[in-house]
């Protein structure tokens, strides 16, 4: 049965002295004639109003929130269409949010949380919550339904990390004897534990690729790469700022006494059941240390070139090239762009018991059966060049370099290519002609980089639109001629349907 509010008690914001069914009636969700059905049941029944309305379906249970709200003087809130901060929902147990059949949603100030409840009338709730968090409550009606599929939404995703995590030894004390204890006592409150697993959950869920903790004057700013695009995705109040990114930096086994230098360190999880790698970096700022967190989902390696977004004659091209024995082929573009995607998708199409694949990577992104992969370590020495020149004592067929970064790299990965050997790598540039152009400013001879280069791909990420809220839509002739559709599509462009990005709840209103 749904719970309702008790609707003797009155709070906040002006509340409506005209009753419930007549707030109904006025705004437009039931007729007078409905109404006086529904009180002369009451009559015999003595259940609630709002009850006998839903179960005649005369309105649904968000209508008769809205409604509920106008009358208590507290805002509806639509937890489906709400952006719901995991550093408010954190700050009660899941335990007492069943129990107060409240979620706190987001922070309206410094001093006031947002708590969307089933039942805002309930003042003794609203003290305990006071008292839970810390924080002044702004109530605020949700129906029953989506107040507790929510709980159990955030509670399934802080259930989806997993894995041993090992405190780190200090070794130096940069930051005080007394400000690491207290960092450390911060470091494992629950709150702050459930907060970034939850992070870290939601940014799997998203596909996000970089987890971004931004410190700011007043907050903590987090954002998620999506699609190659920044977006923010919450606000951390101060207070918890330093415990955040210490419980981050204790994961990836970094100094946590040490704020003034960058760090650089790793994590790897199980989350959601799928194995993930993480890169975190650290790097001071002004208002603290900012620490991004690359993502790399080892299950997306099983992803075929055919996937990718190629069209169909450059894909054919590309698959030529990399047929050929030997050779070099340079994929190129900005960081994030997808190249280590497109080389791995390469690797797992051309590994078989015949070929002797070695790759030497910083780092190792994916781990792949049958191919031996080398972890570059510039502090013990094992740079690319000295990879490549151990390498290539090990008879390989097909040689995969992480990036091409130096002189040295450069002139023995063209040597491999001359003398018979299949060389893919990575550049940092804008476009195709741009990789021939680096490779001549690193020193490598013209002629040379003529004879070697088979192939330079350069790409971009691409945003996929929301399968949620895309809209279709016919495209002129001229349109497909235009952005190089093919002859048939151009000939017959009457039966071609487009989409284009909308934006809802599920993709942040981004529409990608």
């Amino acid at each position: 049965m749904m719970q309702l509010p008790h609707e003797d008690v009155v709070i906040r914001n002006k509340p409506s002295k005209k009753r419930t069914g007549e707030i109904l009636v006025e705004m437009g969700l039931i007729t007078p004639e409905q109404l006086a059905e529904a009180l002369e049941e009451q009559k015999s029944t003595h259940r609630r109003l709002g009850e006998i309305l839903v179960a005649r379906n005369f309105i649904s249970g968000p209508e008769l929130a809205e409604a509920l709200g106008r009358r208590l003087g507290v805002r509806y809130i639509d937890l489906h269409e709400t952006r719901i901060d995991p550093s408010a929902t954190n700050l009660i147990t899941e335990k007492d949010a069943r129990r107060y059949a409240a979620l706190p949603v987001s922070f309206l100030d410094d001093h006031t949380v947002l708590v969307a409840m089933v039942d805002p009338a309930n003042i003794f709730a609203i003290d305990d919550l006071r008292i839970l968090t810390g924080y002044d409550i702004e109530p605020g009606i949700a129906t029953e339904e989506d107040v507790f599929e929510a709980i159990a939404k955030l509670s399934k995703l802080e259930d989806k990390v997993g894995g041993n995590i090992e405190d780190p030894t200090i070794t130096d004390q940069r930051a005080t004897a007394e400000e690491v204890r207290d960092i450390l006592e911060q470091v494992d409150e629950a709150p702050v534990v459930k907060l970034v697993n939850g992070i870290i959950a939601q940014a799997v869920e998203d596909s996000a690729s970089d987890i971004h903790f931004e410190p700011q004057a007043k907050e903590m700013i987090v954002r998620f790469r999506h699609d190659g695009v920044l977006h923010e995705v919450m606000s951390i109040p101060r207070r918890m700022q330093a415990g955040v990114l210490s419980r981050v930096k204790i994961m990836a086994d970094l100094d946590i006494a040490e704020r003034r230098i960058p760090q650089d360190g790793r994590i790897g999880l199980m989350v959601g059941g799928k194995p993930i790698d993480m890169r975190v970096a650290s790097l001071p700022t002004v208002y603290g240390e900012k620490i991004v967190i690359r993502l790399l989902d080892r299950s997306n390696v099983m992803i075929e070139l055919k996937d990718l977004g190629f069209s169909p004659k450059a894909l054919a091209r590309y698959q030529k090239s990399f047929s050929k024995p030997y050779g070099a082929i340079l994929v190129t573009g900005p960081t994030g762009s997808g190249k280590s995607t497109t080389l791995y998708a390469t690797l797992n199409i051309l590994n078989s018991t015949e070929k002797n694949i070695i790759t030497v990577e910083d780092p190792v992104e994916y781990r792949l059966n049958g191919i031996n992969q080398v972890q570059a370590n510039v502090k013990t020495g094992l740079t690319f060049a000295a990879g490549l020149r151990s390498i290539l004592r090990c008879d390989p067929d097909i040689v995969m370099i992480g990036e091409i970064r130096d002189r040295e790299t450069a002139q023995i990965a063209i040597e491999s290519a001359l003398t018979g050997h299949l060389v893919l790598s990575t550049l940092h540039t804008n476009d195709a002609p741009g990789a021939l152009s680096r490779l001549t400013e690193m020193g490598i001879e013209p002629f040379l980089t003529a004879s070697a280069v088979d192939c330079v791909l350069a790409q971009r990420l691409t945003r996929r639109l929301c399968e949620h809220c895309k809209e279709p839509y016919k495209p002129t002739q001229e349109m497909l001629r235009r952005n190089d559709f093919p002859p048939e599509a151009v000939e017959n462009w009457e039966s071609v349907t487009l989409y284009r990005a909308v934006g809802c709840r599920r993709c942040n209103n981004t529409g990608y």
